[in-house]
């Protein structure tokens, strides 16, 4: 798989994007090593950088910068918990799919999830400048988009309940 491409791809033509992914492995060890591992590496990155070598330029007092072994252990705890994360919500639409009309299907729900994040850890680019961080959550919003694309196409949800089982899933946590 062709990391750039795929993410170019989710992000500009998802609807095009959704059957291509259908067809694919939906098994944690694919999409982690393929896709997930590059990808989720970019927001800590950016986030090290932009807090710990560039900083925060605050007027009459300097540039404040994040500890080097702080700012790389919050890096590192920040990469593994996308992991984490991304396996979680995958079983939260996998667990939900009944209750909305789709069907239970694991690698399905693991594939919507992954691709879903795609925003946001593009978006994680942003985190190199303090005063453009906000984007970056700005652009994951696409992400419920997708959500709402890839759960009628992956988990067999019918149209008119995927607004609800947008809606529904981060209640489910709580």
């Amino acid at each position: 798989m062709d990391v750039f491409k795929r993410a170019k791809g989710i992000m500009l033509a998802p609807e095009t994007e959704w059957p291509e992914i259908e067809k694919e492995p939906g098994t944690p060890v694919y999409l982690f090593t393929n896709y997930v591992v590059y990808l989720a590496a970019i927001p800590p990155i950016a986030g090290f950088i932009g807090g710990s070598l560039i900083g925060i330029t605050v007027p009459s007092i300097g540039t404040f910068r994040v500890p080097l072994f702080a700012g790389l252990l919050g890096a590192v705890i920040a990469y593994l918990l996308s992991f984490v994360i991304v396996y979680a919500v995958a079983l939260i639409i996998d667990q939900l799919a009944p209750r909305f009309g789709g069907r239970k299907d694991f690698a399905n729900a693991l594939k919507v999830a992954v691709y879903c994040f795609t925003p946001f850890w593009v978006g994680g680019i942003f985190g190199l400048m303090a005063g453009t961080r906000f984007l970056a959550y700005v652009i994951a919003l696409f992400g419920v988009y997708l959500l709402s694309l890839g759960l009628p196409r992956l988990m067999k949800s019918p149209p008119d309940k995927t607004v609800g089982y947008v809606r529904r899933w981060p209640a489910a946590r709580s």
